[in-house]
């Protein structure tokens, strides 16, 4: 192995995003960090020299920068354990002058707890993190004075949602930090995908306890000095704020008029509500109103505003794009703001159908208002959605895109109560059995129709749809089971964004891919003894059931099988979106994929496998 770096000019610079994507690998574990500074400074220098002959116009892939940084480190006859810390390198320099186009108040800098001195910290807690004392145990302090100093928001705490609802929330425009690559791999896909410039230094450990950092390195991202762009890379932050920006109370008066008031009630005049006994058409469109206007991603109305942005020449991810996102019609706002709508009224009805204590960090509609009053906002929401869809505008949009995207969102709106139906259905029988291809089935009525819905309404009100029509449905179907597979696999290794408990699942009677891969994977005694654990009366506690069914899915490697079958469906939706013809879509169908379809950290398979294949048609 060398200890320097390789001279050679070989090129490498990434793939142009007009062709087709390579093999996803797996990169969780290559996460060594080079031994001495002088190996990390020359591959730092070697990144930058990269980074300089990479076309700015458009933020690169995760695949992407890991084409680059292998060939680096094949170029340099260094270990692939690098390639995580070389990604972060990359895409550092990458953004770096980005960054500096950025002034410092509008930049976060984020640091982790993980530096502090473990022993007799000072600090103190709160949601946003840690609050540091300035008592000399640590570089926390001294970073932080120098960040602020110079007009940087500082926060000390872990993870990427947390930066993504700041930046989001239009606080700030870039990032810098401090983490170890565990986090970053995650950032990567999370932060740097949407085209926030983000410049990071990587932990010398991920010992989570007493940990070191190049401090110059630090010092010198922090100090990167205010210059303003010569050309700016096109990143979707924008479109996330608007999709955001549509459900403050005042949007929502402008977009959707109040019929029975005007003005916002607010928190406290909702509570005189509850008290005193407000006239009751007025307190169901305060309630619903409410309820609308809090929490949430708001994925599918930035879908619906992406997908409308890629086919009119994509001006809301480039350097004006503030004002091209203003000039949007009212029309395309609305549609966008119709598929929340009918999506926050799906949670209502849902929290009463699982019996869910909390939505939003507040207590669910049902468990403040009553389950007859829930299920009379969820309907109110339901009318609003429509209401949304029929107004006219003089705004460009012809009658007939309102009309398609009306009959596209009833379709979406039809299928996600069939799938829900089903589970239902199944929750509330005896015969506990299920196969892999039913419990995808239930999957793509509960979760595609979203995404489809989404990307037809963009799509159909920038202009004629019936092009990308079955790209659209192929796409969204594959994205949606991947999704769905995601998701249940997070309650058992550790989503904690993810609200659903895996004893839950199990205890409830929701009809999941697991279950079904465990009852076809079992030998008969096994499968027996499973549906016998999903009774409560089996003479076990619920977490002695819950032990025992994840033994049993272990034994059955129902983990690996599904997150096989995640690669299978994203494999395909990826295949769609390396046909369509307009690079804007193009580009918008691979964001979603890589943001959507976040992997959790796997643990290692079984010695002995028992394999099982399943596919949605």
């Amino acid at each position: 192995m060398s200890s320097g770096l390789s001279t050679s000019n070989t090129a490498t610079t990434p793939e142009t995003t007009a062709g087709t994507r390579s093999p996803r690998r797996k990169t969780s574990h290559l996460k060594d960090v080079p031994e001495t500074l002088e190996l990390r400074e020359s591959l730092r220098d070697r990144c930058a020299e990269i980074a300089a002959r990479i076309d700015r116009s458009v933020p690169m892939t995760k695949d992407e920068m890991e084409q680059v940084a292998r060939r680096t480190l094949e170029e340099a006859d260094l270990p692939e354990g690098y390639l995580g810390w070389m990604m972060v390198m990359i895409s550092s320099e990458f953004w770096k002058e980005s960054l500096a186009a950025v002034p410092p108040e509008r930049r976060l800098f984020l640091l982790p707890h993980c530096l502090k001195h473990a022993e007799g910290c000072p600090a103190e807690y709160d949601q946003f993190g840690m609050n540091c004392k300035e008592c000399g145990a640590c570089s926390i302090a001294d970073f932080r004075g120098l960040a602020e100093e110079m007009g940087y928001r500082v926060l000390v705490a872990e993870g990427s949602p947390v930066v993504m609802k700041i930046i989001v929330g239009g606080y700030v425009d870039a990032v810098v930090g401090v983490a170890c690559l565990n986090v970053l791999e995650k950032a990567i896909d999370k932060v740097l995908l949407a085209g926030i410039p983000c410049m990071a230094v990587p932990l010398l450990s991920s010992d989570c306890r007493n940990t070191k950092v190049d401090e110059a390195w630090v010092d010198e991202m922090i100090r990167t000095p205010f210059v303003p762009a010569q050309k700016v890379t096109r990143s979707y932050v924008h479109l996330m704020r608007a999709a955001g920006n549509l459900f403050k109370p005042e949007n929502l008066d402008t977009l959707a008029p109040r019929i029975r008031t005007r003005g916002e009630l607010g928190e406290d005049a909702v509570r005189m509500a509850e008290i005193e006994g407000m006239d009751a058409i007025s307190a169901t469109e305060h309630i619903a109103y409410d309820f609308l206007s809090r929490g949430g991603k708001h994925s599918r109305p930035f879908i619906t505003l992406a997908a409308y942005d890629a086919l009119t020449g994509g001006h809301g991810t480039g350097p004006e794009a503030d004002t091209a996102i203003a000039d949007f019609p009212k029309s395309v706002q609305r549609a966008a703001m119709s598929i929340e709508t009918f999506h926050k009224a799906s949670l209502v009805h849902d929290d009463i159908e699982d019996d869910d204590a909390f939505r939003y960090g507040q207590p669910a509609v049902h468990r403040r208002f009553g389950v007859p009053t829930a299920i009379n906002v969820g309907d109110y929401l339901i009318g609003l959605g429509y209401r949304l869809l029929s107004r006219s505008s003089d705004d460009g949009v012809s009658s007939e895109a309102r009309v398609d995207v009306l009959d596209a969102l009833a379709a979406a709106h039809m299928r996600l109560a069939e799938g829900q139906g089903s589970e239902l259905l199944w929750r509330d029988g005896k015969d506990r059995h299920l196969t892999p291809l039913d419990a995808l089935k239930v999957y793509a009525l509960k979760t595609s129709p979203a995404f489809e819905a989404a990307l037809m309404s963009g799509v159909r009100m920038a202009g004629d749809a019936e092009p990308y029509r079955e790209a659209i449905r192929t796409f969204s179907r594959n994205m949606g089971v991947a999704f769905q597979i995601l998701n249940d696999l997070g309650d058992w290794i550790g989503d904690d964004t993810n609200k659903m408990s895996a004893g839950g699942d199990v205890f409830g009677g929701r009809p999941t891919l697991l279950w079904a891969l465990a009852l076809q994977s079992l030998p008969e005694e096994q499968a027996t003894q499973l549906l016998e654990l999903a009774d409560s009366d089996c003479g076990l506690s619920d977490s002695e059931r819950l032990q025992q069914v994840r033994k049993l899915y272990e034994q059955a490697d129902v983990f690996h099988i599904a997150l096989k079958l995640v690669d299978k469906h994203q494999a395909r939706a990826e295949k769609v979106a390396d046909e369509i013809d307009v690079e804007e879509l193009r580009r918008l169908l691979y964001f979603l994929v890589d943001t959507v379809l976040e992997r959790p950290e796997m643990p290692a398979p079984p010695v002995v496998k028992i394999g099982v294949t399943a596919s949605l048609g």
